[in-house]
C-alpha cells in the first residue's frame, strides 16, 4: 500500500475514538449500579426536601430549581471519582496514553459516556421531581434545556478534576474542593434562566452563556484532563 493509499490519520483517530466510545459504553450498561446510583440519590434527596420543609407548595416551588439544580450538580460529581480509577488501577490507562488516539480524545470520549450515563438521565428525570416540589409547570422546559446544557459541562471540568486527583489520597474530597468553585458559573447563568422562564421572561440569553461554556470546556477541558492523566501515569 502506497501513502497516497493509506487512510488519513483523522480517519484513523475518529474510528479509535468511536470504538472507545462503545467500549465505555458496553461497560457502563454491564455496570448499571453507578448510574442508577446517581440517579437513586438524585431522587432520595429531592424528596426529602418536602419532609423538611413542609407541605407550604409556594415555599417549594420558590426552591424547587435551586434545590433540582444543586443536587443534580452534586450527583454527576458523585460518579466522577470513578472516571479514571478503574482504568488507572488495572493498567487499562497506560494502553489508553500508548494508543495511537491521543489522550485528550480518550478523555472526551470517556466523558462523553459519563454525560450519557449521568447528565441526560437526570435531565430527564428533572421534570418528574420538579413535580414532587410543586414547580410551575411552564418552566419544566427551561429546567429540561439548562440541565441539557449545563450538564456536560459539570462532565468536561469534573473530568479535569478527576484526572488532578487520580491516585492522590482521599481523591474524592480533593475532587470537590478543585471542581465545585469552577461549577459555580454554570450553577448561575442556569438558576437565572430559569427564574427568567418563570417570570415569564425569554431565556434566550442564559442558554447562550451556558452553550458558551459549554464550548470553551469542550475546547480546554479535554487538553487538560489529557496533560493531566499524563503527568498521573509518570
Amino acid at each position: 500500500m502506497t501513502d497516497h493509499d493509506r487512510p488519513p490519520r483523522l480517519i484513523h483517530e475518529v474510528r479509535g475514538f468511536r470504538a472507545l466510545v462503545l467500549r465505555e459504553l458496553r461497560s457502563a450498561l454491564r455496570e448499571r449500579s453507578d448510574s442508577l446510583t446517581v440517579i437513586v440519590f438524585f431522587a432520595l434527596a429531592v424528596t426529602l426536601f418536602p419532609l423538611a420543609v413542609g407541605p407550604d407548595r409556594e415555599l417549594l416551588a420558590i426552591m424547587a430549581p435551586g434545590i433540582l439544580w444543586v443536587l443534580a450538580l452534586l450527583a454527576a460529581l458523585l460518579s466522577l471519582e470513578r472516571l479514571f480509577e478503574r482504568d488507572h488501577a488495572d493498567g487499562g490507562l497506560d494502553q489508553l496514553a500508548l494508543a495511537p488516539l491521543p489522550l485528550g480524545a480518550a478523555v472526551l470520549a470517556k466523558v462523553a459516556v459519563h454525560w450519557l450515563t449521568t447528565g441526560l438521565p437526570l435531565a430527564l428525570a428533572a421534570p418528574l421531581l420538579a413535580f414532587t416540589l410543586s414547580m410551575p409547570p411552564q418552566a419544566y422546559g427551561a429546567l429540561i434545556l439548562s440541565l441539557l446544557l449545563g450538564t456536560p459541562t459539570l462532565s468536561l471540568v469534573g473530568a479535569v478534576g478527576a484526572a488532578l486527583a487520580l491516585g492522590a489520597r482521599r481523591a474524592g474530597i480533593l475532587l470537590s474542593l478543585l471542581v465545585l468553585p469552577l461549577y459555580v458559573p454554570v450553577l448561575i447563568f442556569a438558576m437565572t434562566g430559569v427564574a427568567r422562564a418563570l417570570g415569564g421572561e425569554s431565556m434566550v440569553p442564559s442558554l447562550m452563556i451556558l452553550g458558551g461554556l459549554l464550548l470553551g470546556s469542550l475546547v480546554l477541558a479535554p487538553w487538560a484532563g489529557g496533560a493531566a492523566l499524563r503527568q498521573a501515569l509518570e
